[in-house]
Protein backbone atom coordinates (compact mmCIF):
# COMPACT_ATOMS: atom_id res chain seq x y z
CA UNK A 1 0.00 0.00 0.00
CA UNK A 2 1.17 3.34 -0.88
CA UNK A 3 1.99 5.61 1.67
CA UNK A 4 1.48 9.57 1.90
CA UNK A 5 3.71 12.25 3.95
CA UNK A 6 1.64 14.11 6.45
CA UNK A 7 4.78 16.87 6.74
CA UNK A 8 3.83 20.38 5.83
CA UNK A 9 5.60 21.09 2.27
CA UNK A 10 9.09 22.75 2.30
CA UNK A 11 9.85 25.54 -0.05
CA UNK A 12 12.85 24.96 -2.31
CA UNK A 13 15.48 27.14 -2.99
CA UNK A 14 13.34 28.11 -5.91
CA UNK A 15 10.55 29.30 -3.93
CA UNK A 16 12.66 30.93 -1.86
CA UNK A 17 14.95 33.11 -4.68
CA UNK A 18 11.07 33.97 -6.07
CA UNK A 19 9.99 35.32 -2.68
CA UNK A 20 13.44 37.04 -2.05
CA UNK A 21 12.63 38.36 -5.49
CA UNK A 22 9.23 39.92 -4.95
CA UNK A 23 10.05 41.72 -1.56
CA UNK A 24 13.21 43.64 -3.74
CA UNK A 25 10.77 44.17 -6.31
CA UNK A 26 8.06 45.55 -3.77
CA UNK A 27 10.32 47.96 -2.15
CA UNK A 28 10.95 50.53 -5.76
CA UNK A 29 13.77 51.89 -6.60
CA UNK A 30 15.66 54.87 -6.19
CA UNK A 31 16.81 56.07 -9.66
CA UNK A 32 20.07 58.89 -9.64
CA UNK A 33 21.32 59.94 -12.62
CA UNK A 34 24.89 58.89 -13.55
CA UNK A 35 26.05 62.53 -13.63
CA UNK A 36 25.98 62.29 -10.12
CA UNK A 37 28.45 59.39 -9.59
CA UNK A 38 30.78 60.61 -12.54
CA UNK A 39 31.08 63.87 -11.24
CA UNK A 40 29.90 64.45 -7.29
CA UNK A 41 33.82 64.53 -6.44
CA UNK A 42 34.58 67.17 -9.33
CA UNK A 43 32.28 69.97 -6.99
CA UNK A 44 33.80 68.73 -4.05
CA UNK A 45 31.48 66.20 -2.39
CA UNK A 46 32.51 63.22 -0.15
CA UNK A 47 31.63 60.14 0.09
CA UNK A 48 29.49 60.58 3.24
CA UNK A 49 27.91 63.63 1.73
CA UNK A 50 27.00 61.88 -1.30
CA UNK A 51 25.73 59.06 0.89
CA UNK A 52 23.64 61.02 2.85
CA UNK A 53 21.94 62.69 -0.77
CA UNK A 54 21.33 58.99 -1.82
CA UNK A 55 19.08 58.91 1.68
CA UNK A 56 17.42 62.05 0.71
CA UNK A 57 16.50 61.02 -2.62
CA UNK A 58 15.51 57.87 -0.99
CA UNK A 59 13.21 59.39 1.42
CA UNK A 60 11.53 61.76 -0.88
CA UNK A 61 10.65 58.67 -3.32
CA UNK A 62 8.77 57.41 -0.58
CA UNK A 63 6.96 60.37 0.32
CA UNK A 64 8.95 62.03 2.84
CA UNK A 65 10.58 65.68 1.23
CA UNK A 66 12.11 67.08 4.28
CA UNK A 67 13.52 63.85 6.37
CA UNK A 68 15.01 65.05 9.99
CA UNK A 69 18.92 64.54 11.03
CA UNK A 70 17.34 61.30 13.40
CA UNK A 71 15.59 59.93 10.16
CA UNK A 72 18.65 60.16 8.25
CA UNK A 73 21.15 58.53 11.10
CA UNK A 74 18.66 56.03 11.64
CA UNK A 75 19.87 54.42 8.23
CA UNK A 76 23.67 55.02 8.09
CA UNK A 77 26.46 54.63 10.17
CA UNK A 78 26.77 58.40 11.10
CA UNK A 79 25.68 59.84 14.54
CA UNK A 80 23.05 62.53 15.00
CA UNK A 81 25.99 65.37 14.71
CA UNK A 82 27.66 63.65 12.09
CA UNK A 83 24.46 63.71 9.79
CA UNK A 84 23.70 67.47 10.96
CA UNK A 85 27.08 68.90 9.80
CA UNK A 86 26.68 66.91 6.91
CA UNK A 87 23.09 68.41 6.07
CA UNK A 88 24.98 72.08 7.01
CA UNK A 89 28.22 71.88 4.79
CA UNK A 90 25.87 70.83 2.19
CA UNK A 91 23.95 73.89 1.99
CA UNK A 92 27.24 75.52 2.36
CA UNK A 93 28.54 74.18 -0.86
CA UNK A 94 25.54 74.94 -2.94
CA UNK A 95 24.10 71.48 -3.37
CA UNK A 96 21.72 71.43 -0.82
CA UNK A 97 18.84 73.51 -0.43
CA UNK A 98 15.53 73.86 1.86
CA UNK A 99 12.30 75.55 0.19
CA UNK A 100 8.97 76.50 1.05
CA UNK A 101 6.30 75.17 -0.34
CA UNK A 102 2.16 75.04 -0.34
CA UNK A 103 0.40 71.78 -0.24
CA UNK A 104 -2.74 71.24 -1.76
CA UNK A 105 -4.85 72.31 1.58
CA UNK A 106 -2.79 75.79 1.37
CA UNK A 107 -0.73 74.45 4.40
CA UNK A 108 3.12 75.99 4.03
CA UNK A 109 5.72 73.05 4.11
CA UNK A 110 9.50 72.87 4.28
CA UNK A 111 11.31 70.30 2.03
CA UNK A 112 14.74 69.51 0.47
CA UNK A 113 15.59 70.83 -2.46
CA UNK A 114 18.72 68.80 -4.67
CA UNK A 115 17.99 71.27 -7.65
CA UNK A 116 21.90 73.27 -6.68
CA UNK A 117 23.26 69.80 -7.07
CA UNK A 118 21.84 69.10 -10.78
CA UNK A 119 22.63 72.91 -11.88
CA UNK A 120 26.19 72.42 -10.32
CA UNK A 121 26.69 68.94 -11.96
CA UNK A 122 25.18 70.31 -15.36
CA UNK A 123 27.53 73.38 -15.45
CA UNK A 124 30.16 70.46 -14.78
CA UNK A 125 29.54 68.84 -17.69
CA UNK A 126 28.86 71.86 -19.93
CA UNK A 127 32.53 72.95 -18.78
CA UNK A 128 34.05 69.69 -19.71
CA UNK A 129 32.28 69.74 -22.95
CA UNK A 130 33.85 73.21 -23.63
CA UNK A 131 37.44 71.89 -22.36
CA UNK A 132 37.09 69.37 -24.85
CA UNK A 133 36.02 70.95 -27.57
CA UNK A 134 38.96 73.78 -26.91
CA UNK A 135 41.63 71.24 -26.81
CA UNK A 136 40.11 69.61 -30.11
CA UNK A 137 40.13 72.89 -32.01
CA UNK A 138 43.89 73.00 -30.53
CA UNK A 139 44.97 70.07 -31.46
CA UNK A 140 43.46 70.79 -35.08
CA UNK A 141 45.12 73.74 -34.99
CA UNK A 142 48.38 72.44 -33.91
CA UNK A 143 48.23 69.80 -36.86
CA UNK A 144 47.33 73.05 -39.28
CA UNK A 145 50.97 74.30 -38.46
CA UNK A 146 53.03 70.89 -38.99
CA UNK A 147 51.44 70.76 -42.16
CA UNK A 148 52.17 73.69 -43.55
CA UNK A 149 55.82 73.25 -42.11
CA UNK A 150 56.09 69.85 -43.94
CA UNK A 151 54.69 71.34 -47.27
CA UNK A 152 56.99 74.23 -47.42
CA UNK A 153 59.97 72.01 -45.99
CA UNK A 154 61.02 74.33 -43.11
CA UNK A 155 59.76 75.72 -40.08
CA UNK A 156 57.01 78.80 -40.39
CA UNK A 157 58.43 82.18 -39.17
CA UNK A 158 56.69 84.33 -36.13
CA UNK A 159 54.87 86.24 -39.02
CA UNK A 160 53.67 83.29 -40.77
CA UNK A 161 52.46 81.66 -37.28
CA UNK A 162 50.98 84.64 -36.64
CA UNK A 163 48.79 84.67 -40.09
CA UNK A 164 47.45 81.29 -39.98
CA UNK A 165 46.55 82.04 -36.36
CA UNK A 166 44.69 85.30 -37.73
CA UNK A 167 42.64 82.69 -40.25
CA UNK A 168 41.73 80.78 -37.55
CA UNK A 169 40.49 83.65 -34.94
CA UNK A 170 39.80 86.55 -36.91
CA UNK A 171 38.42 85.21 -39.95
CA UNK A 172 36.85 81.98 -38.40
CA UNK A 173 37.42 79.64 -41.08
CA UNK A 174 38.19 76.06 -39.80
CA UNK A 175 40.98 73.59 -40.02
CA UNK A 176 39.11 71.72 -43.11
CA UNK A 177 38.82 74.97 -45.12
CA UNK A 178 42.70 76.12 -44.61
CA UNK A 179 43.38 72.47 -45.54
CA UNK A 180 41.74 72.99 -48.99
CA UNK A 181 43.54 76.32 -49.38
CA UNK A 182 46.47 74.74 -48.80
CA UNK A 183 45.78 71.95 -51.26
CA UNK A 184 44.80 74.43 -53.95
CA UNK A 185 48.24 76.21 -53.63
CA UNK A 186 50.15 72.50 -53.74
CA UNK A 187 48.39 72.11 -56.96
CA UNK A 188 48.90 74.86 -58.18
CA UNK A 189 52.50 74.60 -57.70
CA UNK A 190 52.31 77.90 -55.75
CA UNK A 191 53.67 77.46 -51.96
CA UNK A 192 53.60 80.83 -50.70
CA UNK A 193 51.28 82.14 -47.49
CA UNK A 194 50.65 85.18 -49.30
CA UNK A 195 49.27 83.14 -52.56
CA UNK A 196 46.70 80.48 -49.57
CA UNK A 197 46.32 83.78 -47.85
CA UNK A 198 44.64 85.33 -50.92
CA UNK A 199 42.79 82.08 -51.70
CA UNK A 200 41.04 81.79 -48.03
CA UNK A 201 40.05 86.17 -48.54
CA UNK A 202 38.36 85.12 -51.62
CA UNK A 203 36.91 82.19 -49.95
CA UNK A 204 35.47 84.20 -47.44
CA UNK A 205 34.17 86.85 -49.71
CA UNK A 206 32.07 84.35 -51.18
CA UNK A 207 30.89 82.99 -47.94
CA UNK A 208 32.99 79.47 -48.76
CA UNK A 209 32.47 77.90 -44.87
CA UNK A 210 33.17 74.42 -45.89
CA UNK A 211 35.41 72.13 -48.08
CA UNK A 212 32.25 71.27 -50.09
CA UNK A 213 32.01 75.11 -50.54
CA UNK A 214 35.46 75.42 -51.67
CA UNK A 215 35.29 72.64 -54.09
CA UNK A 216 31.93 73.64 -55.85
CA UNK A 217 33.31 77.11 -55.65
CA UNK A 218 36.59 75.29 -57.77
CA UNK A 219 34.41 73.57 -60.07
CA UNK A 220 32.05 76.34 -60.88
CA UNK A 221 35.85 78.38 -61.93
CA UNK A 222 37.18 75.28 -63.74
CA UNK A 223 33.88 75.04 -66.07
CA UNK A 224 33.96 78.38 -66.85
CA UNK A 225 36.79 79.49 -67.94
CA UNK A 226 36.97 76.49 -70.40
CA UNK A 227 36.65 77.71 -74.29
CA UNK A 228 34.10 75.50 -75.44
CA UNK A 229 36.41 74.30 -78.49
CA UNK A 230 38.89 73.07 -76.16
CA UNK A 231 36.45 70.87 -74.10
CA UNK A 232 37.36 67.80 -75.71
CA UNK A 233 41.11 68.35 -75.78
CA UNK A 234 41.56 69.84 -72.08
CA UNK A 235 39.18 66.59 -70.70
CA UNK A 236 42.85 65.09 -71.60
CA UNK A 237 44.84 67.21 -69.69
CA UNK A 238 45.37 68.41 -66.47
CA UNK A 239 42.68 70.80 -65.36
CA UNK A 240 43.87 74.58 -64.60
CA UNK A 241 43.87 75.88 -61.45
CA UNK A 242 42.78 79.00 -60.51
CA UNK A 243 45.26 81.36 -59.55
CA UNK A 244 43.77 83.55 -57.08
CA UNK A 245 46.56 86.62 -57.39
CA UNK A 246 44.98 87.43 -60.26
CA UNK A 247 41.25 87.20 -59.89
CA UNK A 248 39.52 90.34 -60.73
CA UNK A 249 36.24 91.52 -59.85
Amino acid sequence: MASFSCWPHKKGSSDMQTDRLQIWTEQGNVIISQLFFHHYKKIGITDSEAMLMMHIIAYSSEGNFFPTPQDLSSRMNLTLDEVSSGLQRMIQKNVLSIVQEIDEKGVLFERFSLMPLWNRLVDCVVVEENQTFTDQKKEEEGEIYRLFEQEFGRLLSPMECETIAMWFDQDGHTADVIKAALKEGVLAQKLSLRYIDRILFEWKKKNVKTVADAERHARHFRTSTVPPRQERQEERKTVPFYNWLEERE
